[in-house]
């Protein structure tokens, strides 16, 4: 049991409020999710593999850009807050940014 309220505290991120620009994301993501209709129906419609290709290639890049956005606020936000406090939290969110950069670039 201490271990799922300790996961549960750790991932309870309920209050973070850093996205500097949400709307940018939601707006963002919406085109992503299009792109990734159309790779869809490029494959239904069997066009040229390498043209699916550049377009899975194309919303690959879109995600990583919205990826390095939501770590530069949180960066900038939870990691530097955590920082200020010192002591455990600080290290915890030092960690979790560490693994969610080496989830990035895998």
């Amino acid at each position: 049991m201490t271990d799922t309220l300790a996961h549960a505290d750790h991932t309870d991120h309920s209050s973070h409020g850093y996205i500097t620009d949400k709307e940018k994301y939601l707006n963002r993501l919406k085109r992503i999710e299009g792109q990734a209709r159309g790779i869809h129906k490029m494959v239904e419609d069997e066009k040229y593999c390498i043209d699916i290709l550049t377009q899975i290639s194309a919303l690959t890049s879109a995600l990583e850009a919205v990826a390095v956005g939501l770590l530069d606020d949180h960066l900038r936000h939870c990691v530097v807050d955590a920082a200020r406090l010192g002591g455990a939290e600080a290290d915890a969110k030092i960690t979790e940014a560490t693994q969610a950069i080496a989830r990035l670039v895998r």
